[in-house]
């Protein structure tokens, strides 16, 4: 994997050299678990450094500066930026603890970003991550903030991070809930940062709830289940399907 650095200032890079640094060598040792556990064989590219600015004005016009094109992650090392950024999503609904918890912001929620994009390609997933998906993808993006926040996290980091998304949940459903989970997809962009956010925080507590309270922790056992839905031929929305599958 390469390591590529867009920065428009020597200085930016300068600045943020020190944790591009520790996020390399998380990566590395995230990878291997992903090789070991969940059916990683072939990591990305590279991983292109940059600016908030470049991530979506100039390499993409994603609006949140953390993506996969093709098999190169861009992403943003700025941690004042990502602050910022989880704040806005809060829409100006003024809740202190949940500001305080974006206000400060730590790097290691931070890094379970980056692991959340290589967590894309592990080949347990069923879909290229370029396919223009329209169903299941909720799986795969709610695995996706799953894996690396329970490897990466410590046991009080992971629950302050499901409590805060928990309760946005509850906040925004009123506005966004009407939405079955199963339309996140190619649509899920083009809505404000709050709509865009809530489908990730539904997905990752769906996930969640999946491996820890239904299969007892055993996360190859919820792929087994999502492979089988794919191999019977989606005849019905992968949400039903694990509903069954559980309640047989």
């Amino acid at each position: 994997m390469k390591h590529i650095y867009a920065f428009e200032k020597k200085e930016d890079f300068e600045t943020y050299q020190k944790r591009i640094d520790q996020f390399k060598k998380g990566l590395n040792d995230y990878q291997e678990i992903l090789k070991e556990k969940y059916g990683l064989k072939t990591g990305p590219r590279a991983v292109v450094w940059t600016s908030e600015k470049l991530a979506t004005e100039v390499f993409s016009d994603v609006p949140i500066p953390a993506y996969t094109n093709k098999d190169i992650i861009y992403m943003s090392p700025d941690l004042s930026e990502w602050r910022t950024l989880f704040l806005k999503q809060l829409d100006g609904i003024k809740i202190p603890y949940i500001e305080h918890f974006y206000k400060n912001y730590s790097e290691n929620q931070l890094f379970t970003i980056l692991g959340h994009e290589l967590t894309h390609h592990s080949d347990w997933f069923l879909d290229e991550f370029d396919d223009d998906r329209d169903n299941g993808i909720w799986f795969e993006e709610g695995m996706c903030e799953y894996l690396p926040r329970k490897h990466c996290l410590n046991e009080t980091e992971f629950k302050e991070i499901v409590k805060v998304e928990s309760e946005l949940v509850d906040i925004f459903k009123g506005k966004y809930g009407i939405n079955s989970i199963e339309e996140f997809g190619s649509t899920t962009y083009k809505g404000s940062l709050s709509s865009i956010m809530f489908d990730y925080w539904r997905s990752f507590l769906l996930v969640k709830e999946l491996v820890e309270e239904r299969a007892n922790g055993n996360v190859e056992l919820i792929f087994k289940i999502y492979h089988e839905w794919d191999e019977k031929g989606r005849k019905v929305p992968l949400t039903e399907y694990f509903e069954a599958e559980f309640t047989k």
